[in-house]
C-alpha cells in the first residue's frame, strides 16, 4: 500500500474508532508496517490539520476529536475509479445523476497527480451502460421518494395493459437486472412492484404519503440489502 493510500485508510480507521482510540501497535499490525512508520504517519496527519488526539499510558492511543471537521476528502486513484465505474455501470439506478455530480465534485478537488493517475486508470475500465428511463420520469420518482409524496404514474404492465394510478412510494429495489418502484397502489389498495422502465410518465401530486413502511413490502429479493454500506 502506498503512503498516500495508507494515510487515507489510517484517517478512516481513526475516525471509526470514535472516543475509544486505537494504539500505535494495533495500527502497525493492521497496516503491516512498523510502529515508527505509523507514528510518522500520525505526525503527517496532524501537520495536515487532522483533529488528532493522543492519550498516553495503558489503554491509551490515538483518535480524532469528536465533532471536529476533517480535512477535505482524499481518494486514491483506484478509489476514484471505483466510484466512477460503479455509477457508470448503474446509470439507471435511483439518484445516479446526483451521484455522478458528487463524484465530479470530488475529482475536481483531488491533487493534480492523483487526478492524472485516476484519469489514466479510468481509461482501462469500460462499462456497457444500457438505456434508462427518461430523465423527467426518474426525477419525479426520486423526488416523490425523498419527499414522501404520492406520485401519479402511467404504467404499462407485462400484459401490455396501460393504467394510470396513484402510488405511495416506499422503496426502490434492484432485482434480476431491473429497477423497481415498490409502493402502495391506491387503485389496487395493496403493495405493488412497478418496473421502472415500464413507467411511461410520472407526476408528483400534492398528497402526502399515509405512512406505509418497508416492513409491509415483505421479504426482499435474495441477497438484497440497503445501500448505506454498513453491515447489519
Amino acid at each position: 500500500m502506498k503512503r498516500a493510500e495508507r494515510l487515507h485508510a489510517l484517517s478512516e480507521t481513526l475516525r471509526r474508532s470514535g472516543t475509544r482510540g486505537v494504539s500505535a501497535e494495533r495500527l502497525a499490525e493492521e497496516f503491516e508496517v512498523s510502529v515508527r512508520t505509523i507514528k510518522r504517519d500520525l505526525d503527517a496527519l496532524e501537520n495536515s490539520g487532522a483533529p488528532l488526539w493522543s492519550r498516553p499510558g495503558p489503554g491509551g492511543g490515538y483518535g480524532f476529536a469528536v465533532g471536529a471537521s476533517l480535512p477535505p476528502v482524499s481518494l486514491s486513484p483506484a478509489q476514484a475509479v471505483a466510484l466512477m465505474a460503479a455509477v457508470s455501470a448503474a446509470a439507471d439506478a435511483p439518484y445516479a445523476d446526483l451521484a455522478a455530480a458528487g463524484i465530479r465534485k470530488i475529482l475536481d478537488v483531488l491533487d493534480p497527480g492523483t487526478r492524472a493517475r485516476a484519469d489514466e486508470l479510468a481509461r482501462r475500465v469500460w462499462v456497457n451502460a444500457l438505456p434508462s428511463s427518461s430523465r423527467a420520469t426518474k426525477s419525479a420518482l426520486e423526488e416523490a421518494m425523498a419527499e414522501q409524496r404520492v406520485i401519479r404514474i402511467r404504467y404499462t404492465s407485462g400484459d401490455e395493459s396501460t393504467t394510470t394510478r396513484d402510488v405511495e412510494p416506499v422503496l426502490f429495489a434492484s432485482a434480476n437486472g431491473q429497477w423497481y418502484l415498490i409502493g402502495w397502489c391506491r387503485m389496487r389498495d395493496a403493495m405493488r412492484w412497478f418496473t421502472v422502465s415500464r413507467i411511461e410518465q410520472a407526476t408528483i401530486t400534492k398528497a402526502v404519503c399515509s405512512g406505509h413502511t418497508i416492513h409491509e413490502v415483505g421479504e426482499p429479493p435474495a441477497n438484497a440489502r440497503p445501500v448505506h454500506g454498513r453491515g447489519e
